[in-house]
């Protein structure tokens, strides 16, 4: 392990933490956090999914959010598009990158898209053509690639046919969604290790849920594999709507504080990731899941306890 090795944090709170809140945010208040969050040093944040107001409610201001926070050069603000009249607004509200939404299994694309996946492949080739006319970059994904809440293990032949398929569309950047937890170093590194063999002009992008606790093991896996693109959501706030039992994303803070403790940089400022935390924690205390809120980080030393004076 190369312990020089920078990687990239891509906050997705506004995004995948903000989109499993019960109750609605006012437009004023998601641009306050999300402006706070680029002066924490991202490079990349998630800042809205372009889906129909009807499926995902605090979603509906998309366009707006975008319009109003304070741009900074050198931070992509990226945003998933289910279609392409979500990528028409997506192009409208000029964001730097878009990610298409695809799920691995039959079952959860069909209980998030409506669709098979590779109908929903199918369905994406005049989204990337529109999207090369408008100069915008594009990402592809793989849900519940590490396991499926309906379906388990997904065979690596059908991981492979939905790798070569973004190939053809001349899609390389993929997220690799552990979207309930299910994912374990082992596997991580066994699925990254064989697609990495078998397509090695594609890279990578983990976005791991730490439902089951694994969600900082499994993205040391992927940095031993090559992975250097990490998703996380500040406070650990996340969760899919269309998984049972799902719950939120790795805490950016536990991301970044694990990270550089074993010498790897981030190039974020975890004071004050922290201190936005805690803020999110403080509003939203059913949803925030983070180790490094509860236990500070390991340099936040403690006073000594004094010596006692033996008695008699």
């Amino acid at each position: 392990m190369n312990l020089k090795d920078e990687v990239i944090i891509s906050e997705v709170c506004p995004r995948d933490g903000f989109q499993s809140l019960a109750d609605i945010i006012p437009t004023e208040e998601k641009v306050e956090w999300i402006n706070a969050m680029i002066d924490c040093g991202f490079k990349q944040i998630e800042v809205t999914s372009f889906v129909h107001p009807k499926a995902i409610p605090q979603l509906r201001d998309a366009g707006e959010v975008l319009q109003k926070i304070n741009r900074k050069q050198g931070v992509k603000l990226r945003a998933l598009v289910p279609n392409l009249r979500g990528l028409e607004r997506a192009i409208e509200a000029k964001v730097d990158k878009v990610k298409l939404m695809l799920s691995a299994t039959d079952s959860h694309s069909i209980s998030n898209a409506n669709s098979k996946t590779f109908d929903a492949m199918k369905g994406f080739e005049p989204l990337v053509k529109r999207a090369t006319e408008a100069s915008m970059a594009v990402s592809g994904s793989i849900s519940v690639i590490f396991g499926c809440p309906y379906e388990g293990d997904v065979p690596l032949e059908r991981i492979e046919e939905i790798c070569k398929r973004y190939i053809d569309m001349g899609i390389y950047q993929l997220s690799l969604a552990d979207t309930t937890g299910m994912a374990n170093p082992v596997k991580i590194k066994r699925i990254i290790g064989h697609i990495s063999n078998k397509f090695p002009e594609l890279s990578f992008s983990l976005h791991l849920h730490n439902t089951r606790g694994m969600a900082f093991a499994n993205a040391v896996a992927g940095y031993e594999m090559g992975v250097r693109d990490f998703d996380s959501a500040i406070a650990g706030l996340g969760g899919c709507p269309y998984a049972p039992n799902a719950t939120g994303n790795i805490a950016s803070e536990d991301l970044i504080h694990g990270f550089e403790e074993m010498g790897i940089l981030t190039g974020v400022d975890l004071d004050k990731v922290i201190k936005l935390g805690k803020e999110l924690e403080i509003k939203y205390p059913q949803y925030s899941d983070s180790f490094i809120l509860k236990a500070g980080k390991c340099s936040d030393l403690h006073l000594a306890p004094k010596t006692q004076e033996k008695l008699g």
